[in-house]
């Protein structure tokens, strides 16, 4: 696999680092410029196919009063007393909210996965203690953000804010009630007058999901997330945006959408995929009876179990049956291929270059980062900005990405402990790697795997930048190769399983009626 991309084009077309491109996607990005932020009314998103509800009107929302009514003209009188008072630092909130604010959110939203991506060390005696979600405040802290529960973090929270938007804009477009600036032209609002009518508030909508669905993810951090939903519906009024009536419609849409987003997510069994010891054995042993190989945990002390071998049985998004995309049985050790892979890693081992270490470090995405999945919504982010979506399709394309990226990583989890098959240094004696050594078999990639389903998610939103986008797929695969941390054949078929994976979500998302 040739490496076709340079790092410092990487960052120059999305304008996220300077030099120092190994460390930059650390510095998370929560000062990004939306100043201008116009965009299209899109009156049939109400029309759009949600993911989860059962149609756009399954959350019922009351018709306004009549804009020529004493309470609605209550409300603008307030709202216009509310923004004759605003001190600096509530024209500053203001200005970070933005009228596109589920890219707050998400942010927000990699902030905690990054904050919260620990593994959790040994106890003094050698043994090992998992976070409780019954006890989220015990030590180790709960949630550990792993890839598998960043990428479900992400996937419930895009996924509720879109079906969220797609209510909203039912309504808004039934009810109809425009915007409190056009009812009243002594006000001037804080962002673009896109012309949307403002019942039910989306931002209101984005808010409330936001918080509901971040605080079930993040137990530890219920205050703070409630703070910024204050704050950010605070702002909606503040901007000039919304009468409280649009405010409060559209926090109840938020609430309902989170609740049902959160009923999936307690029986889509990730509470068991964190499984005991002699389920994480028995799978070990299947694969050596199957295969007559099996990954050991090289660790000191080892642990009993690695990192979430039952998360292949989590219920998928948009693939029927995780066998459906079941990568082919890897090379067996000792086979010709094996022995090309073996020669590979340790030419890259012998000779690497500063190039090769710069890649492997920029995909590295570990401990104490958003993981790969935090890696493509934040290019999500980027374009989004970039080609100026509105709230409605900018959640569509959270939802989609983050849907594939989570069926890519329950299938590659499938087939990591189906195969069970041995890393690198588990095979090749006395070989390091550049980069540590994750806690899970090596076949497949997991970074290659998100990677493609992602690359293939932003391609058909922005296909302008397809090429760019599935050459960063291709580099993230290889650079696991370049840090000594998978097999070339890891990544390659990993490549080839998201992009089968993406496949699925694309059918869905082809069908929703946005195209």
């Amino acid at each position: 696999m040739q490496n076709k991309f340079k790092l410092t084009i990487i960052a120059a077309s999305l304008g996220i680092c300077g030099l120092f491109i190994t460390s930059c996607e650390k510095d998370m990005p929560t000062q990004a410029d939306y100043s201008g932020y116009v965009f299209s009314k899109e009156e049939n998103g109400g029309n759009w196919k949600p993911v989860l509800l059962t149609g756009s009107d399954q959350i019922a929302v009351p018709a306004p009063e009549d804009v020529s009514s004493s309470a609605y003209q209550s409300e603008l009188a307030d709202l216009k007393v509310t923004m004759s008072k605003l001190s600096s630092s509530q024209k500053e909130t203001v200005a970070y909210w933005t009228n596109n604010p589920a890219l707050r959110w998400n942010e927000i939203a990699l902030e905690l996965i990054a904050k919260y991506n620990l593994i959790p060390g040994p106890n003094d005696d050698g043994t090992y203690t998992l976070p409780n979600p019954a006890d989220p405040g015990a030590t180790p802290n709960f949630p550990f953000a792993h890839p598998p529960y960043a990428v479900r973090s992400l996937s419930y929270l895009s996924v509720a804010q879109f079906d969220g938007l797609i209510t909203a804009w039912h309504y808004k477009y039934a009810y109809n009630r425009p915007s409190p600036s056009s009812n009243d032209n002594s006000i001037t609002p804080a962002y673009p007058d896109n012309g949307i009518p403002s019942y039910p508030s989306d931002g209101a909508v984005i808010a409330a999901a936001s918080r509901d669905v971040l605080s079930a993810m993040f137990p530890l951090e219920k205050d703070y997330l409630a703070e910024k939903a204050a704050e950010h519906l605070a702002s909606l009024k503040m901007a000039g945006v919304n009468v409280d009536s649009d405010i409060s419609a559209g926090e109840y849409i938020g609430e309902e959408v989170a609740k049902i987003a959160l009923a999936r997510a307690s029986s889509d069994g990730m509470k068991k995929a964190q499984c005991p010891k002699p389920v994480s054995d028995s799978l070990k042993t299947a694969a050596h009876d199957r295969f007559g190989w099996q990954w050991d945990n090289l660790e000191v002390p080892a642990r009993p179990v690695g990192l979430t071998p039952l998360f292949g049985q989590v219920k998928m998004w948009n693939v029927p049956n995780v066998v459906d995309v079941r990568p082919p049985v890897p090379p067996a050790p000792g086979s010709a291929e094996f022995e090309e892979n073996v020669k590979l890693l340790k030419k890259y081992a012998d000779n690497m270059t500063e190039e090769w270490r710069a890649i492997a470090n920029f995909w590295q995405d570990g401990l104490g980062t958003y993981t790969p999945p935090g890696h493509w919504n934040r290019f999500g982010k980027e374009y989004a900005i970039k080609y100026k979506l509105n709230p409605l399709r900018t959640a569509r394309m959270f939802a989609y990405l983050n849907m594939a990226m989570m069926d890519g990583g329950i299938s590659c989890w499938d087939a990591k402990y189906y195969y069970h098959y041995p890393r690198p240094i588990n095979l090749i004696p006395n070989y390091k790697t550049i980069a540590g050594t994750p806690n899970f078999p090596s076949y497949t990639s997991g970074h290659s795997v998100f990677s493609a389903a992602g690359a293939e998610i932003m391609t058909y939103i922005f296909p302008e930048e397809g090429s760019l986008f599935r050459d960063w797929a291709k580099e993230a695969a290889i650079s696991r190769v370049y840090g000594g941390i998978h097999w070339k054949f890891d990544a390659e078929v990993g490549t080839q399983q998201g992009i089968d994976v993406a496949n699925y979500t694309l059918d869905v998302a082809r069908a929703d009626g946005a195209d």
